[in-house]
């Protein structure tokens, strides 16, 4: 039985607390994860350190993505097609870790979202299904 791309890649949206990097999520974040690498040089990050707006006047994002930019909301960039490991350029530029990162994503603080990593990571018990709420 021949399987419907589109519904199969739907399925994805309803792993909850979980953003999958479809080929259209890439698509949608080209620009983004584009001006993430640029910040691999040291004179792009100069640039971006020395006014983030006119840094992002460079780059065709959308204002949506340059405004989650600017608020560094990393959930928010994932939404619009950002991708963890490009977005790393970003909050190391910031000078934060990972793990620091990461945590401001959880709603935990840097030392709970360690201890549950630690601990073996979020339990898979709870809600596995965003329409069927279970």
């Amino acid at each position: 039985m021949p399987v419907n791309v589109r519904e199969y890649l739907a399925e994805f949206d309803d792993i909850p607390g979980t953003r999958v990097y479809t080929a259209a999520r890439a698509r949608q974040g080209y620009w983004l994860n584009q001006f993430a690498m640029s910040l691999m040089k040291e004179e792009n990050r100069k640039r971006w350190k020395a006014d983030e707006a006119a840094y992002l006047e460079d780059w065709p994002m959308s204002e949506e993505q340059k405004a989650a930019l600017l608020a560094r909301d990393f959930n928010r960039l994932l939404d619009l097609g950002g991708n963890i490991y490009f977005l790393a350029k970003v909050f190391s530029t910031d000078g934060l870790s990972f793990v620091q990162a990461v945590s401001t994503m959880t709603g935990m603080s840097v030392e709970e979202y360690q201890q549950m990593m630690i601990n073996g990571g979020r339990s898979p018990e709870g809600v596995r299904s965003i329409k069927e709420g279970r």
